[in-house]
């Protein structure tokens, strides 16, 4: 089961953290790094499918794909603005990661616009005039 393998990875790694980051603190900073593309990578395959999956969905329900790709694309943004967010939270970089997390909303709220306004349009066109 990989669940085993990402816990481990990440169990590893903590404690190799806990016990670097009083002594060196920028390798510290460099293993958690390397932790997140190391778990990264596990999961990588997986989200080839679900990706695959969610355009094979769309195309049965005759959903155009720019929603499909917007909608991947949003989900793309939240998962690595979270990610850099956390990444420089542990460097102890608060405010930075705040901005980060601000970033990633308002790219995602100028992608949702177009869908919006479909959805907006597409309700206008069932009220009776």
């Amino acid at each position: 089961m990989e669940i085993i393998q990402i816990v481990s990875i990440g169990i590893v790694a903590s404690l190799l953290v806990l016990i670097m980051k009083e002594q060196k603190p920028s390798f510290a900073f460099f293993l958690i790094l390397l932790t997140g593309i190391a778990i990264f990578t596990v999961v990588i395959q997986h989200i080839g499918e679900i990706l695959q999956l969610i355009k094979y969905l769309g195309e049965r329900a005759n959903v155009k794909g720019m929603y499909i790709d917007t909608i991947l694309q949003i989900i793309g943004i939240a998962y690595i603005a979270e990610f850099g967010a956390h990444i420089t939270r542990d460097a102890g970089l608060s405010s930075v990661a705040a901005k980060i997390e601000l970033g990633g909303k308002i790219l995602i709220l100028v992608l949702a616009v177009p869908i919006l306004t479909a959805v907006i349009e597409t309700i206008i066109g069932f009220i009776p005039a």
